[in-house]
């Protein structure tokens, strides 16, 4: 798949971020490679393949993982207590995300 570099342009711009013209270029023809890849993978017939709900084990087992015991969790303050900046019981963090 071909992406041209205003499509490319308009995803990174979606995502945040300035691109150079090679960098452009670059995006496109590595996208275009990813696209091409899952149209290929979209054309497999994946209608008797059952459903895997759990990779590691049959979904009755369960020897891997911890027993669910409520406990008590930090208070508020607690949670708290060692933020750099902290408002109305919320940590406070710099605002990253300007347009």
């Amino acid at each position: 798949m071909i992406l041209s570099d205003e499509e490319v342009r308009y995803v990174a711009d979606l995502a945040n971020l300035r691109l150079s013209e090679e960098e452009v270029r670059h995006m496109a023809r590595d996208l275009g490679q990813i696209l091409t890849h899952i149209e290929q993978l979209n054309e497999l017939d994946t209608r008797n393949v059952t459903a895997m709900s759990q990779v590691l084990f049959d979904e009755d087992e369960t020897a891997t993982l911890r027993e669910d015991v409520p406990h008590v969790t930090l208070s508020n303050a607690e949670a708290l207590a060692n933020a750099p900046a902290s408002g109305a019981g919320y940590y406070k963090v710099p605002k990253v995300i300007e347009r």
